[in-house]
């Protein structure tokens, strides 16, 4: 792993910004990163090590006001070079997008790294302008309990009452692993309509929609989407 403009794929978010920490030689590292990445130590606008300056989010997922932020740090002046740091568990696609252009013609001396659990999640305009590095540590998940390949109307419902108590940063957590799931299961018509409801959700989710309703609606309109 280098300090190169890359999206990094790790189980281990806060171990991999200290790691990444550790490589900086002169460079600056400015790290926009939610609390769920880092340590009960971690402080908002401290220095976790010198010239490392650290901002963590106020909601549980990066917002669009995060990736403002970040592009206002790119912009800075600065004869140095600057390590952009942004790391959350699943990036939004409108966080993405939102950080497209700036990604794609960065600002002189400015280097963007993304940590983040899944390359699922990575949009391809993303892939196709920062190469992707996967760490090697295994990240195990809780098996999805909910069969996928032969949803019904009753498992959806048993589903989202079994759920209608997660909060936003765990149903995100959930959709990527239905996400993950539906792909695998070779059961659905992967056309834009499809893929538009998992980017509709993780929209719907990063403005403050309530988790189950979000959930519910997933759910039913892939039932429609089914192969028959």
């Amino acid at each position: 792993m280098r300090l190169t403009s890359q999206v990094v794929i790790t189980a281990q978010m806060g171990k991999t910004i200290e790691d990444l920490e550790k490589l900086r030689t002169n460079e600056s590292i400015v790290e926009i990163i939610t609390p769920a990445c880092v340590g009960d130590t971690a402080q908002e606008d401290t220095f976790t090590q010198p010239f490392v300056h650290r901002h963590i989010t106020d909601k549980v997922s990066f917002s669009v006001s995060d990736a403002k932020l970040a592009i206002e740090k790119a912009y800075m002046a600065s004869d140095e070079q600057t390590i952009i740091v942004l790391a959350d568990k699943a990036f939004t696609p409108l966080v993405q997008n939102k950080l497209l252009k700036v990604i794609e013609e960065p600002p002189k001396n400015k280097i963007f790294i993304l940590v983040t659990e899944s390359k699922s999640t990575v949009l391809d305009t993303i892939k196709s302008r920062l190469p992707i590095t996967v760490l090697s540590e295994t990240n195990v998940e809780e098996v999805l309990a909910l069969d996928i390949g032969q949803l019904s109307l009753s498992s959806v419902y048993d589903f989202v009452q079994e759920h209608k108590r997660t909060d936003a940063k765990a149903m995100t957590i959930l959709v990527e692993r239905i996400v993950k799931e539906v792909i695998a299961s070779k059961k659905y018509n992967l056309d834009d309509k499809t893929l538009n409801l998992f980017s509709n959700s993780y929209t719907a989710l990063d403005m403050g929609s309530p988790p189950q309703f979000v959930l519910n609606a997933l759910l039913l309109k892939l039932l429609a989407r089914k192969k028959r």
